[in-house]
C-alpha cells in the first residue's frame, strides 16, 4: 500500500490553512502577562504572552501601533486582540496583535482618563457652570444603595445637625450590571421631584466598583441637572468623573451631609451670639446718642434766647447793683463834702453872726453899711437882728480911730 508523503512546506501550508478557515482564530482576545517584550527599530512589537499554563509568541506590527494607547513594559498584565496565524517558514504559529489594552485595573485606568479628558474638552468640569449649593435646605435627595454605610451615615449626620431636613432617599444599585441606568434615573427622578440637593455616592471601594461613578451617561445626567449635586463617591482618596462634573465633591457621604445640611444648633448659637452683640452695638450707639444729646442740649441752652435772657437779665440786675453801689458811694461822698460846706458856710453864716449878738445894718437903698463914714447924721438905717429888724436914724457919726 503506498503512502501518502507531504513535505514540510505542505503540511506548514496545510496547518496554515487550518488556522485561517478557523472563525475564532481570526478574531481572537487572549489575556496574560508580557515578557520578552522587545521594540524593534522598524517599530514592530515582539512579545511574549504567559500564564501559568503556557506561553504563546506574539508580534505588533508597526503599521496596528495605534491599537496600543500605553507603553508596553515587562510584566504588564493586558488582553491582545488580533489573528493566530502559523509562519509558513518556520512552522510556528503566533499571535498577531491588533489591539493591547490594560487588563482589569490597569485597562479601566486608561478608560477614565480618555474619558475625563474628552468631557473636558467638552466643557463639562467648567467652573462657571457649577451650581451654587444653598445653605438652607429642607429637601435633600440621596442617590445610592438602600443598605451599607453610606445611607446611614447621611441619616446619623442631618439627623443632627438638622432635623427637620425631610430626606428623600433613591434606592439605586452602585456596582454592577445595570447600575448606570439605576443612578442616572435616580438622579431625574429626584431633580423632577423638586428637592434643593441631591447627594450622588456610595462607600469606597475598588475601581471597578465605582465604575459606574466613571460612565458617560452618570457624567451627563449630573451636568444636566437643574438640582445642585454633591458627589460623594468612595474614600478621599477615591476620584470618580462624577466627582468632576458635580457642582461640588465631598470626600465621604458623611462630609457631603455635613456640606448640605446646615448645622441647626450652631446657627441658633450664633444668631444668639450676633443678637448680643446687635444688642451691644445698640446700647453703645444708644450712649453715644445720649451724650450728644446732653451735649446739645447744653449747647442749646447756652444759645437760646431765653438763655441769653437770663444772662442779659443777671447782667442787668448787677448794672443795677453796681450802679446803686456807685450813686450810694457818690451820696455819701456828697453828704460828707456837704457836711464839710455846711461846717464852712456856718463859719460865715450872717444867721451864725446874728445869734451871737451881730446885726446887719442896711443904709435907705439896700445895702449894707460897713464904713460909717459913709452915713451922715440924719441918714435911715435898717437894723437887721436875729430876731427882728429895726428902723433907726443916725443921730451921731464917731470916727475909725
Amino acid at each position: 500500500m503506498m503512502k501518502n508523503v507531504y513535505s514540510v512546506g505542505q503540511v506548514n501550508t496545510y496547518i496554515k490553512n487550518m488556522f485561517a478557515q478557523d472563525f475564532m482564530m481570526q478574531r481572537i482576545s487572549v489575556k496574560g502577562e508580557v515578557s520578552n517584550c522587545k521594540y524593534h527599530s522598524s517599530g514592530h512589537i515582539y512579545f511574549t504572552l504567559k500564564d501559568p499554563a503556557g506561553t504563546i509568541n506574539a508580534i505588533m506590527f508597526a503599521g496596528n501601533r495605534r491599537g496600543l494607547s500605553f507603553q508596553m513594559k515587562e510584566g504588564d498584565k493586558v488582553i491582545v486582540t488580533g489573528s493566530v496565524e502559523v509562519y509558513e517558514r518556520d512552522g510556528k504559529y503566533q499571535l498577531y496583535a491588533r489591539e493591547i489594552e490594560l487588563d482589569g485595573a490597569g485597562n479601566l485606568y486608561l478608560k477614565f482618563e480618555a474619558l475625563k479628558k474628552e468631557l473636558e474638552e467638552m466643557g463639562m468640569f467648567a467652573p462657571e457652570y457649577k451650581k451654587r449649593i444653598p445653605t438652607y435646605i429642607r429637601r435633600l435627595g440621596i442617590v445610592t444603595a438602600p443598605t451599607g454605610a453610606a445611607v446611614q451615615d447621611i441619616r446619623n449626620i442631618s439627623a443632627r445637625r438638622n432635623p427637620y431636613v425631610q430626606l428623600i432617599l433613591y434606592p439605586a444599585l452602585v456596582q454592577g450590571e445595570g447600575a448606570v441606568s439605576s443612578i442616572v434615573n435616580g438622579i431625574r427622578a429626584l431633580d423632577a421631584l423638586g428637592v434643593d440637593v441631591i447627594i450622588v455616592g456610595r462607600g469606597g471601594g475598588s475601581i471597578e466598583d465605582l465604575w459606574a461613578f466613571n460612565e458617560e451617561e452618570v457624567a451627563r445626567a449630573i451636568f444636566e441637572c437643574e438640582t445642585p449635586v454633591i458627589s460623594a463617591v468612595g474614600h478621599q482618596t477615591d476620584t470618580t468623573i462624577a466627582d468632576f462634573v458635580a457642582d461640588l465633591r465631598a470626600p465621604t457621604p458623611s462630609a457631603a451631609a455635613e456640606l448640605a445640611v446646615f448645622d441647626h444648633q450652631a446657627a441658633v448659637a450664633e444668631i444668639s451670639a450676633k443678637t448680643a452683640r446687635m444688642n451691644r452695638a445698640l446700647q453703645q450707639k444708644l450712649d453715644i446718642a445720649k451724650l450728644k444729646v446732653n451735649q446739645y442740649q447744653t449747647k442749646l441752652q447756652y444759645v437760646s434766647p431765653e438763655s441769653r435772657l437770663h444772662e442779659h437779665r443777671r447782667y442787668a440786675v448787677d448794672l443795677e447793683e453796681k450802679l446803686y453801689r456807685q450813686m450810694e458811694q457818690v451820696l455819701t461822698e456828697k453828704k460828707h463834702r456837704l457836711a464839710i460846706l455846711t461846717g464852712q458856710m456856718e463859719g460865715v453864716s450872717p444867721l451864725k453872726k446874728l445869734s451871737q449878738g451881730f446885726s446887719y445894718v442896711a443904709d435907705e437903698t439896700g445895702k449894707a453899711v460897713t464904713d460909717a463914714s459913709t452915713v451922715k447924721v440924719g441918714d435911715p438905717l435898717t437894723v437887721h437882728l436875729l430876731k427882728g429888724t429895726l428902723k433907726a436914724n443916725v443921730t451921731e457919726v464917731f470916727d475909725n480911730e
